[in-house]
């Protein structure tokens, strides 16, 4: 039996319920030897709820009944009904609705296996459907159980759960017959369930639901198959008992217009529904049940005219039964209210005289020598008009009820291919009563069926397999109830059925004539130790218990057939649906000339027909207790579920679970499933295995590191030996596809890298050659500004200068520029062309003025003149100075290489700013592009200035070669060394210094560089080189290799999760790993010692040079200025005196980089 579930969870449960993460199939993926990492953080658990007793009872410590009856026992008391025993469910009844089907908990149990999740109905439901879908084979779930102990709301349950998780949401047709599978639940229990002492709702019919589903899994059909409708019950129940819950809800909520039509009153004044004097039930609502019954009606596709016609029956049925008869001074019968047959042949739709006549005379005809004789009416007596009475009502409601079946059924009927199906067997449990007569007799023999089925796939069938397979296991003893099912069946010696149609057949005038033959064939049956005979009684010991049957009436019920008068009526009547759940034409016999099946030989019929369905079918069980015959939900009668679970045979499942092997395959089916596990059997999907399907098998348990004692090989099967290794496959499965598609992804995301890298290696060529040509036109463009008027500086000039703009990047994202933009308050609209550092000349009250550092923005509309200084610790910006650039009158610089220039803006409060900046030319012509016909700059010997309002001042300028660099401000006077001549140009771009390639990427895609040698990450190791792709072979099973892409739900770990052995390899002596063994394979390692290791270099000695620590960014400005971040140490090598304005300079190193930094002041 495949156990079977989702995979790649590593949750699990242990015996004890509590669920933990545990390291799945350690050393299987590459792990090191017992490395399984330090402990995680551990947490209190106290708030989870423990579990009571075991729920797999393969678990409990002691394996008998009084054992597994006290851990039932906790478990009901903690309202904990379902239990395991294996891939077997235990359900007990809990008399009350405990919050355990709602939506959430149906979401919690999708693509969960059994045992990641507590028991419930709806782990059987997911099991069934994964297996369905996984190993595309059909489903059974069997439940079965006494009356009363919940196999009705189980099968309701499991359909809602299939119907939840089938897919086909987008489907019209499917979501159709999802609707019309769950509407079946309220329509047949209302047309076949009744209450009974022992149930509220107790089922009185067997139905087999087939659901149909397509190749994608989407339910597109379904078929109900029915059994044994207690008709009986149409007409008498016993004390406190009621009718079947349809007559109740039409008599207590039929609509205005049925009442009219029908003449249909309260259940009290019909004696079929008032007789056993319960009329009503605790906890159903007869007024809310009817109009979902009309509303399940409308979903299965009833028309209205089809409901008409069905009440009318039902009507019919009612009054029918209120037909009253007493005898005459003749002993005939005559009818008491004529009014009352008249109302019935009115709902009949036939003649009110023929009704009369039908119900109180018996048409007799006579035969002879196999010719028909005369033809006489005998009159019948007040108890057997009674009897006629009632068989007209029990053959009516019994048809409608068959017609509602195959209603059903052609409406459910799949409209498209079916590839796989689900059947779901909801039958009578095993009754005994006070009194038990033929329909105990048919009940209890389909349960001896069901239990044979059960028997003989969970406990004979897997022994003999055993033996057969030559597997080691230790045999199990058990009660094989064969020997009952043909005490009851069997035709050679003849059996119990055999016996009641064989007096059935020779003494069929008179019922208890045929009753006392039964009774003489039964003598031969007196030699068999599961039968006893008592005169009109007999006794039959079936698995569930003895059980006594009475003889009287047996006869009369096997018949099963209409009187000639009943038949003739209904072919009468006007009412052509009448017809329709009437087919049966009088006088028609079997063209062979054989007698009509009898009930027995239907039951019989039926019983096999359902064994051979299930058959086909893998079977899963559920196995319904009831706790108590109260319906109480707090009471647990120990000694009555005792005794159910020793029939139920539940000791003797605990002990084959425990002996026995959870799943079993054939080989061929095996490898088709997991070939993917090993790399010896697949490549990239491929079958490769060039051996037989049973070495295949065993290669794929040996690759994945399954322990052997977890499976053995058989003659034709391999055997997994718990659920938990099964599962582990099953997780390795399905990763498969996961680890295939992440390497796929890993594989495009370093082709994408790698065609990424290249582009931007293009990219950056090409800005290399012809990229910065924008930047060098606008710096040729600079010379044509200065118009050859002003001396330039020589590193203005050299090939490598490009007019970058925004040295401080303040349109930059983040970073020092954005928050120079910030604090400056820059609009969002304005940008940025240009901006850098540099100083001012700032006049101070009784001093000479003095340059002072300051920041430089140009935008598209404003001068800004930034100042920072450092307040309590932070960094402070602040704008000194924002000057619109349409009233910047003039530009003013000298003709000499010095870096000085004013803005003439002759503003009435503020004097012209007098500025130093050594990137000036790039600055005027930003400006000149910007200012359009009102650019003036005037380069002259001095520069003139507002130092104050209204009052100019001039500061010359005086070539200095003492000046060595830059230039110095000193008392009005300027300071600058010679320059470059004022005609002089930019120099050619040199060529770049060629260096050698970088490798394009790492790991899986290494690629050489053009020299031929791989960059520093790939050096010392290989290029991996393509295997030789095997060839791909036929699959043992004869199927394709290619397996589905769409794994289902992942499913978990299990309780014991399998740690596979972690083979180690040796590790090699040798000295760097570069020692080999002795070729010739000498068995003598070499004896000579390995050299020492290097002695450890000498310690570093600290150096004495000064440093510094860097307070703050610092954004470098040119080749020779490096940025610095906060917090960086620098080295000083040496400080030169010959800074700008006299600052001294900085030679430091930082990050093994030669550069020249300015001082920092602060």
């Amino acid at each position: 039996m495949a156990v079977t579930k989702r995979a790649g969870r590593n949750k699990t449960k242990d015996a004890a319920g509590v669920t933990s993460k545990v390291p799945f199939m350690k050393g299987a993926v590459g792990s090191s030897a017992g490395g399984q990492g330090p402990p995680k953080k551990a947490f209190y658990e106290g708030s989870k709820k423990k579990e009571v007793g075991v729920s797999d009872l393969t678990l409990i410590s002691k394996i008998s009944n009084e054992a597994i009856n006290e851990n039932l026992m906790k478990r009901f008391e903690a309202a904990e009904i379902y239990t395991y025993i294996g891939h077997v469910l235990i359900s007990v009844n809990p008399f009350r609705d405990l919050g355990i089907y709602v939506d959430s908990v149906m979401e919690a149990y999708k693509g969960k296996n059994r045992l990641e999740m507590p028991p419930h109905v709806f782990a059987i439901a997911e099991a069934s459907y994964y297996n369905m879908n996984a190993y595309r084979d059909n489903q059974c779930i069997i439940i079965s159980g006494e009356s009363g102990a919940g196999k009705t709301e189980a099968a309701k349950r499991i359909m809602q759960y299939i119907a939840n998780v089938s897919g086909g949401q987008q489907n019209s047709h499917i979501t159709e017959i999802k609707n019309m599978v769950l509407a079946t639940n309220p329509l047949l229990e209302a047309f076949g369930c009744a209450k009974t002492l022992r149930n509220n709702n107790s089922s009185r019919h067997g139905k087999y639901l087939e659901i149909q589903f397509n190749a994608q899994g989407e339910p597109c059909g379904a078929n109900i198959t029915n059994y044994l409708l207690e008709k009986g019950r149409v007409v008498g129940q016993i004390m406190n008992e009621r009718n079947f819950h349809i007559f109740y809800q039409f008599a207590k909520a039929a609509s205005p217009a049925y009442r009219e039509l029908f003449g249909i009153q309260t259940p009290e004044a019909y004696a079929y529904t008032s007789n056993s004097r319960c009329l009503d039930v605790p906890g159903i609502d007869d007024t809310k049940e009817f109009s979902e019954t009309l509303q399940a009606m409308k979903v299965i596709g009833l028309t209205q005219q089809e409901q008409d016609d069905i009440f009318r029956l039902l009507a019919a049925i009612l009054w029918i039964g209120n037909v009253q008869f007493r005898e005459e001074e003749s002993g005939s019968a005559a009818i008491v209210d004529p009014g009352v047959t008249d109302f019935a042949a009115y709902l009949l739709q036939v003649d009110g005289v023929a009704l009369n006549k039908a119900l109180s005379i018996r048409i007799v005809e006579t035969s002879r020598g196999g010719r028909r004789g005369s033809i006489y009416e005998s009159p019948l007596n007040a108890a057997q008009a009674t009897s006629v009475r009632d068989t007209l009502a029990k053959a009516i409601y019994n048809n409608l009820f068959e017609w509602i079946v195959d209603r059903i059924n052609v409406s459910m009927k799949a409209r498209e291919q079916t590839s796989y199906t689900i059947g779901i067997l909801d039958i009578y449990g095993f009754e005994i009563f006070d009194k038990n007569s033929f329909e105990q007799l048919c009940i209890n023999y389909v349960n001896e069926k069901l239990q044979q089925i059960f028997i003989e796939l969970t406990l004979k069938t897997e022994q003999e397999e055993y033996v057969r397979e030559q597997i080691e296991w230790q045999p199990i003893k058990y009660f094989n109830n064969k020997i009952v099912c043909d005490l009851i069946e069997e035709k050679r010696p003849p059996g119990v059925f055999a016996a009641l149609n064989d007096a059935c057949a020779t003494a069929h005038a008179d019922p208890s004539a045929a009753d006392g033959t039964f009774i003489q064939r039964l003598n031969a049956l007196s030699t068999n130790p599961h039968f006893a005979q008592r005169q009109t009684q007999f006794i039959i010991k079936h698995y569930a218990g003895d059980v006594t049957y009475q003889i009287e009436h047996m006869t009369d019920k096997n018949k099963d057939q209409l009187l000639r008068d009943i038949l003739e009526l209904m072919e009468a009547s006007d009412n052509q649906f009448l017809h329709t759940i009437f087919p049966q034409q009088v006088g028609a016999t079997d063209t062979k000339g054989r007698r009509p099946p009898t009930a027995s030989d239907k039951i019989k019929a039926s019983a096999n027909d359902l064994v051979n369905t299930l058959s086909k079918a893998t079977p899963s069980y559920i196995r319904t207790i009831k706790p108590n015959q109260n319906k109480s939900p707090k009471e647990y009668d120990s000694a009555a579920v005792l005794h159910q679970i020793k029939y139920l045979g539940l000791q003797e499942n605990v002990r084959i679970r425990r002996a026995g092997f959870a799943y079993r395959q054939t080989f061929e089916r095996f490898v088709d499933r997991f070939y993917l596990l090993s790399s010896k059997t697949s490549y990239a999907g491929d079958y490769i295995w060039t051996g037989d399907p049973r070495s295949g098998s065993e290669q794929i348990l040996k690759d994945t590191r399954i322990p052997k004692e977890e499976w053995q090989m058989g003659t034709t099967k391999a055997f997994i030996k718990t659920p938990e290794t099964l599962f582990a496959l099953e997780t390795m499965r399905d990763r498969y596809w996961h680890n295939m598609a992440i390497r796929i992804q890993r594989a495009w995301r370093n082709y994408l890298r790698y065609r990424t890298e290249c582009a931007v290696r293009i990219q950056r060529w090409w800005r290399n050659l012809t990229g910065s040509t924008d930047f060098v036109k606008l710096r040729d463009y600079g010379h044509t500004v200065l118009a050859g008027r002003k001396e330039r500086r020589r590193f203005s000039i050299i090939g490598s200068r490009r007019f970058m703009g925004d040295y401080l990047g303040v349109d930059n994202r983040g970073g020092y520029g954005e928050h120079v933009r910030n604090s400056v308050q820059i609009p969002a609209s304005d940008q940025t062309l240009f901006s850098c550092r540099g100083e001012m000349l700032v006049s101070k009250l009784g001093r000479s003025s003095k340059p002072n550092p300051r920041l430089i923005v140009l935008t598209n509309r404003n001068f800004y003149i930034v100042t920072q200084s450092i307040v309590n610790n932070q960094l402070q910006i602040l704008s000194d100075r924002t000057i619109p650039l349409g009233t910047i009158k003039f530009i003013g610089t000298s003709n000499l290489r010095d870096d000085w220039f004013s803005l003439g803006v002759g503003a009435p409060g503020q004097p012209d700013p007098l500025i130093s900046c050594i990137f000036k030319t790039e600055l005027f012509t930003h400006m000149k592009g910007l200012m359009t016909g009102i650019f003036d700059l005037r380069i002259g010997p001095t520069i003139e200035y507002n130092k104050k309002p209204g009052k100019i001042a001039v500061v010359k300028t005086l070539k200095d070669p003492a000046v060595p660099r830059d230039d110095l401000y000193k008392s009005g006077t300027i300071h600058v060394g010679p320059g470059e001549p004022p005609n002089s140009v930019s120099r050619p771009t040199p060529k770049p210094r060629a260096k050698p390639a970088k490798a394009i990427t790492s790991g899986g895609l290494l690629k050489k560089s053009v020299n031929g040698k791989l960059s520093s990450q790939a050096r010392g190791r290989t290029t991996p080189q393509p295997q030789a792709r095997p060839v791909p072979r036929q699959l043992p099973g004869g199927g394709s290799s290619t397996v589905s892409s769409n794994p289902s739900t992942v499913m978990p770990a299990a309780i014991k999760p399998v740690t596979p052995v972690l083979q180690q390899q040796p590790m090699s002596n040798g000295y760097g790993g570069n020692q080999q063994r002795n070729s010739m394979g000498s068995s003598v390692a070499s004896t000579r010692a390995p050299p020492p290791p290097p002695p450890p270099p000498p310690a570093a000695t600290p150096s004495q040079d000064p440093m510094a620590r860097a307070l703050y960014d610092f954004a470098g400005q040119s080749a020779n200025e490096l940025t610095l971040t906060k917090g960086e140490i620098l080295i000083i090598l040496q400080k030169e005196g010959n800074g700008k304005k006299g600052v001294p300079c900085l030679h430091a190193i930082i990050r093994e980089k030669d550069i020249i930094v300015g001082e920092n002041k602060s």
